[in-house]
């Protein structure tokens, strides 16, 4: 772990739901090793990657209209283990102080111990499948934070197993990611409301799981109605999740779903709508990708299943299809209507009816 994680995961291990420290130390020690790659080539990949960021996020601007007035900043390039010691250090930082001062003494500190033992092997399974990430919480609440992070292993894997360009797909993924980065940083207020969500989210954690109980029966006979279509939004641990939860609780919930669906599906339309100018074979890398990433073996779709990652592959697609419906209506600048303030922002059900959410802040333009 790097010396920034282990500070950030120290000061705020003991406010937290979880023990960062024990998720970083077991994602560590599971996470499997990178592909073989020659020395030569690694050195130029990595370099590519630091350099390319900047292309990419000028492009970026160029199709979105945003961050004109920003700095052009590089990447940070990491391994698998680097990946799992940041993204600890952004989760960290970001549920400080979800829980009261002195909870991980006693029952709070087994728990939290669980938490981290559960949190790494989540970590360990996704640090060999994450391709990069724009972390607004990385780096140091304090000081703003914020790191655009490409795992280099990952990204020469996959491009290997899609047999694509190795350049067009350095170049796309980088749009993906610092499409990600403008959206936090050319919106300001963007990153503490996604924190104070999330904060009250946590907060009513304790509700949901003591409220479970008395909602249990009726979860039971929910779920053996329930069909086994999972194109619905109901199914999986998302759906199990909303069955538990309190109305207050499901508020929340169905804000960060609604937020985090914009987010992937307004960087998922951006990677692509630059266009075969800039990454020529962008059409044969989005039909290979697709294809992968609804792939793998049994044991890997079931896990990704318990760890709702089938669920945010349907939140890139609903996403994407909400932002080029908007974008087709009333133009790339009536879709940035979206980042004037919370309330502008899509309900989750305008997620999969963006007519209505032009209608209320468009009127009739639709």
């Amino acid at each position: 772990m790097s010396a920034a994680a282990a500070s950030a995961v120290e000061s705020t291990g003991n406010r937290t739901p979880v023990d960062w420290g024990v998720a970083v130390s077991t994602a560590q020690r599971f996470v499997k090793p990178g592909p073989v790659v020659p020395k030569e080539e690694a050195a130029r990949a990595v370099e590519q990657l630091r350099e390319v960021t900047g292309v990419a996020e000028a492009h970026v601007r160029e199709l979105t209209g945003l961050g004109h007035d920003l700095p052009l900043l590089p990447g940070d390039v990491v391994d698998r283990r680097g990946w799992v010691a940041a993204a600890a250090e952004g989760l960290a930082a970001l549920t400080e102080g979800a829980l009261p001062a002195g909870t991980t003494r006693g029952v709070g500190g087994v728990l939290a111990g669980s938490a981290g033992v559960q949190a790494g092997m989540v970590l360990a399974y996704l640090g060999g499948r994450v391709l990069g990430q724009y972390d607004p919480f990385g780096g140091g609440r304090a000081a703003g934070g914020g790191r655009l992070l490409l795992v280099a292993p990952n990204i020469i894997a996959a491009q290997r197993a899609l047999d694509v360009p190795a350049d067009d797909f350095r170049m796309w993924v980088c749009l993906h990611e610092c499409t990600h980065r403008l959206q936090f940083t050319a919106v300001p207020w963007l990153r503490d409301y996604f924190a104070g969500e999330v904060t009250r989210f946590l907060a009513g954690l304790d509700e949901t799981a003591n409220g479970a109980f008395t909602r249990l029966p009726e979860v039971v006979r929910t779920l053996r109605k329930r069909t086994e279509d999972d194109t619905t939004a109901s199914n999986g641990p998302i759906g199990l999740m909303e069955m538990l939860q309190s109305p207050q609780q499901r508020e929340v919930f169905d804000r960060l779903i609604a937020l985090s669906t914009l987010l992937e599906g307004h960087a998922d339309h951006v990677m692509d709508a630059v266009g075969p100018a800039v990454v020529p074979s962008v059409a044969t890398i989005r039909a290979r990708f697709t294809a992968r990433r609804r792939g793998g073996g049994m044991l890997d779709r079931v896990l990704r299943t318990v760890l709702g990652v089938d669920a945010k592959v349907k939140q890139y697609a609903v996403g994407a299809a909400f932002t080029r419906h908007v974008v087709d209506a009333v133009g790339m600048d009536g879709f940035n209507a979206v980042w004037t303030s919370p309330d502008t922002l899509p309900l989750r059900a305008e997620m999969a009816d963006p007519a209505a959410w032009v209608r209320r802040v468009h009127g009739s333009r639709d």
